[in-house]
């Protein structure tokens, strides 16, 4: 039977995670139906992608078992298509030697990238990278090409220097340093500064590289899948390339704290490019809560539990922790070659405990630290000096560096004193190995070993730790791992986690290793043994593809939420046709200078008073000067700011939300009520004062309305922190009964009186505006641009021509969808003029509640001095009894003026996401560009 509301039906999920775990649910039946091919032990474990490497081996007689997996021979019965996966990595999984002009041999280099994709049968792979070598000559890049087709690989050719300035300049001497918290190179401070941007320019043109040859292969419905640090700026060529590419980026190093990634020179436009991409994978929850901080902190973005967000559009950011083909691992265990291996080590090591640890010789691995520590532990404990021994094995890399030649040196040099220092004519404590070792070596090696030591000082997830752990079901050996490997997240509940620097907190694990019992062995083992069995390397590879489909079927109905941006042409089109025009414009963040994300112009602070836009002056004065348009300006500010803004126009500027009026010939006028009640002011500005010395580079202004606490030019995770603090003691403090209203913007705080909004202030102006111009002929267009908070965005409802009367502001925010209101509206009379009761349900007529009604109902525009600034109470009775006697008939004569079609109605949010009005405008500069092709029309 169909699924009902009540019992939908399985085969249509409604909800993201419905569908995930659909999809979690077919891969496992598919599994099940269709074994995945075996492998045997053909394939080497060196995680050539992120940089893992610690083996080299040739491929065995079971190549083609390989090779048909990689060349996808067509399948024999007739099957759906299947969805293309575009892999783009650095390097291609194939290694190529030139034979001759026309002829290559390619020997498979698996990673552990490749392994993964495998597993995943559900999509057909292309790989698409740099083969490892200059090819100069066209002949030669065609025969490589159509020789690494048949491998269903697909190459980026790069010439030498690009190579030099990209891979091992920009990537492998800054990014690479920087991600694993080296810092940036410090020899020849100077020259090496100035040559960031020249390796910053190879990256790029490295990366639009890579990007044309996705472009010349991309077929619609590819998912293309970018790989590490190599490809930054790769989703961003993409995504301008073509706008519905799914894209995915995977980075397979650690992604560090905010405060490392700004000290690099181009880390803004790295973060905008990664962010291009549909889903950022990380190995670990902290390396995707770094990038998140750096997003929020360095670009001013917001954070959410999902991701990045950033005008509306929302790039998912995750965890997606990689695993190994465990079954390889087991399965290999059983090979009579590995066996045989095993044997001899049990002989060669018998009546000794064997700890091993296996890395490459790079710096971040802490092999210096970890024969230290060795050391302290044989000082510590001469009863185990005889009985145990430790096999390090460090693969050579990068042997041309001389910071790596050093290291080599330095660990040759410690090796060479433990072993002279607690070695015999017989034996030594440490056998350090230069090399690596193949595949059945290595999985005997991990079968007989006792304690495995992983002490890396930074690694993004380090699969020697799950090798070892796959290979231990008959020993169930202890693991020592660093806390600063992406694996301790995963594995630390059965590992022993340690502090790499601490030598001597290592020392006393390694004891406590050697002497755990029994059973608490078999507890730990059994734990890591059930996640690396289950979290495999086919697993991750499905499963990010998986997130990324979805990811892109979300962002579709993302979309369809998100406000139109205002067709500028159909505005101004509409501007022309119109006879009597109103102009209602936001200041701060629509006609301010424009500021980036966080609030910085230039990512610097500026000034603290914001500023009218230089471009906006001449436009504004075409428009002021018009008869037939009205300006106004309403924004919270204070009177000042926009007398400093405005002063040389001719328009109506309404400060501090509309409660004070004037035409910038006149002087300033109020509504509030001479009795209004301000006893809370000194409380509430007692709590700002504490909070601004609590929060640095925050400030607070006391207005005659209201208290605004800002904190835009501080640190915003900080910032956020305090705003909470402070808004939950005002609520429970001292304001707790008051009649006021606490407004929490983007990053301010402001409490005002109840009622004093935008919405309900712009009768009563629009009313002094009728008065004070005699206007006669009806309002027939209104532009009402801003940047408002949501408490104020009430007024673009009230000008909503198809809204009933005495309606509840309420219920106007939450008003039908504002999308094609053409043709729409009512037609009330000016005033004076009757309105048949039929149509009187049709009056815009703005309804206030009982505490507006109470304190501002029945108020009257009185006049204030120019440069009174007390507060409205100072003002005489009987001052305010004429005002209130040549007022009284003005009431509701704003509303009643409007003769508003909705086709003549543009309401528009600059840089909001969520709001009221109908269109969107991205930033302050679209404003200037409306503004003036408006002021274009004016004769």
């Amino acid at each position: 039977m169909p699924g009902n509301n009540y019992c939908p039906s399985p085969t249509t999920p409604r909800t993201r995670l419905e569908r995930l775990l659909r999809d979690r649910e077919l891969r496992k039946s598919s599994r099940v139906s269709t074994p995945s091919e075996e492998i045997g032990d053909t394939l080497s474990e060196a995680d050539f992608f992120s940089q893992d490497s610690i083996l080299s081996c040739q491929l065995s007689d079971e190549q083609q078992d390989f090779e048909g997996l990689l060349e996808g021979s067509p399948p024999q019965d007739v099957r759906p298509r299947k969805q293309r996966l575009l892999v783009v990595a650095n390097r291609l999984p194939v290694s190529a030697t030139r034979m001759a002009d026309d002829a290559w041999h390619l020997e498979i280099s698996v990673g552990g990238l490749v392994s993964a994709l495998l597993g995943v049968k559900e999509f057909d792979a292309r790989w698409i990278g740099w083969a490892g070598v200059h090819v100069p000559d066209e002949s030669g890049q065609k025969a490589l090409t159509e020789a690494l087709a048949k491998k269903r690989c697909i190459p980026v050719f790069l010439d030498e220097d690009t190579v030099h300035q990209y891979y091992n300049g920009y990537c492998n001497n800054v990014l690479w340093p920087l991600f694993h918290y080296l810092g940036l190179p410090q020899e020849d401070r100077l020259s090496t500064t100035r040559s960031f941007q020249s390796q910053f320019d190879a990256y790029k043109r490295a990366n639009h590289m890579f990007a044309d040859v996705v472009n010349e292969h991309y077929e619609e419905g590819d998912v293309v899948w970018c790989h590490d640090y190599h490809l930054m700026f790769l989703p961003k060529c993409l995504k301008e390339h073509n706008s519905k590419m799914k894209v995915g980026w995977f980075l397979h190093t650690p992604f560090p704290s905010s405060e490392i990634h700004r000290m690099l020179p181009s880390r803004s436009d790295l973060l905008r490019s990664v962010l291009a991409a549909d889903l950022v994978g990380f190995h670990t929850y902290d390396y995707a809560r770094h990038f998140v901080s750096a997003c929020t902190r360095i670009l001013g973005l917001e954070g959410t539990p999902e991701g990045v967000e950033d005008q509306g559009r929302l790039t998912r950011v995750a965890a997606f922790p990689i695993g190994i083909d465990s079954d390889r691992f087991i399965r290999a265990l059983e090979l009579p070659k590995v066996k045989e291996s095993m044997k001899d080590l049990k002989e060669r090591f018998a009546g000794r405990k064997l700890m091993l640890g296996v890395d490459r010789l790079d710096m971040i691995k802490g092999i210096p630290q970890k024969i230290l520590a060795f050391e302290a532990f044989l000082e510590e404990n001469p009863q185990w000096r005889e009985k145990v021994v430790l096999l390090q094995i460090a693969v050579p890399t990068r042997t041309d560096v001389p910071e790596y030649q050093k290291l080599t040196s330095q660990v040759h040099e410690i090796v060479g004193r433990i072993n002279g220092k607690f070695g015999t004519l017989t034996s030594v404590p440490i056998h350090h190995l230069d090399r690596s070792l193949d595949f059945t070596a290595l999985c005997a090696l991990y079968a007989v070993t006792d304690v495995a030591l992983v002490t890396s000082l930074r690694d993004g997830m380090n699969l020697v730790s799950y090798e070892f752990v796959a290979c231990q079901a008959a020993k169930k050996g202890v693991l020592i791992l660093s806390e600063f490997a992406g694996a301790a997240q995963s594995l630390g509940a059965g590992a022993l986690l340690v502090n790499p620097w601490n030598i001597s907190d290592v020392a006393t694990s390694i004891r406590y290793a050697l002497n755990m019992s029994e059973d608490e062995r078999e507890k730990r083992f059994h734990h890591n043994f059930m996640h690396v069995t289950t979290h495999t390397s086919q697993e991750w590879a499905a499963t990010f593809v998986s997130e990324l489909n979805d990811t892109v079927v979300e962002a579709q109905l993302r979309t369809r939420q998100v406000l139109p941006v205002l067709p500028i042409d159909t505005a101004v089109s509409r501007y022309t046709c119109s006879h009597n025009r109103l102009l209602i414009l936001g200041f701060n963040g629509s006609l301010t200078e424009p500021v980036d994300s966080s609030g910085r112009r230039g990512g610097q602070i500026r000034e603290l008073e914001p500023r009218l836009n230089p471009e906006l002056k001449e436009p504004l004065k075409k428009l002021c000067g018009d008869e037939k348009t009205t300006v106004i300006v309403l924004s919270g500010s204070d009177r000042s700011v926009l007398d400093n803004n405005f002063e040389e126009f001719n328009m109506w500027l309404a400060a501090e939300n509309g409660m004070f009026l004037r035409l910038t010939s006149g002087d300033w006028m109020t509504t509030m009520p001479e009795n209004l009640n301000m006893d809370w002011v000194d409380s509430v500005k007692h709590v700002f004062e504490y909070f601004t010395e609590r929060t640095p580079r925050s400030h607070f202004e006391l207005r005659e309305t209201s208290l605004v606490w800002n904190y835009k030019y501080a640190d915003v995770e900080f910032g956020r922190l305090q705003a909470r603090d402070l808004l939950q003691h005002l609520w429970t403090g001292p304001i707790s009964n008051a009649a006021l209203d606490v407004v929490h913007g983007g990053r301010s705080v402001e409490v005002r009186a109840v009622g004093v909004t935008k919405g309900a202030a712009i009768d009563r102006i629009l009313g002094e505006i009728v008065h004070n111009k005699n206007m006669k002929a009806p309002i027939d267009y209104v532009l009402c641009i801003g940047h408002f908070l949501n408490k104020d965005e009430d007024i673009y409802s009230f000008f909503e021509p198809e809204l009933p009367a005495m309606t509840h502001i309420s219920s106007r925010a939450t008003s039908p969808d504002p999308y094609g209101y053409a043709s729409r509206g009512s037609k009330p009379k000016l005033p004076g003029s009757r309105t048949p009761k039929s149509q009187a349900h049709l009056m815009k007529q703005r309804s206030l509640s009982t505490l507006e009604r109470s304190n501002f109902g029945t108020s009257s525009w009185r006049q204030l001095g120019r440069d009174d600034r007390a507060s409205s109470a100072s003002a005489s009775a009987d001052g305010a009894a004429a005002s209130s006697s040549s007022s009284s008939s003005r009431g509701h004569e704003g509303s009643s003026v409007l003769d508003l079609k909705g086709e003549n109605y543009f309401s528009c949010a600059v840089s909001k996401k969520r709001t009221n009005a109908r269109y969107l405008l991205r930033s302050s500069s679209d404003v200037v560009e409306l503004l003036k092709e408006l002021a274009d029309t004016v004769p």
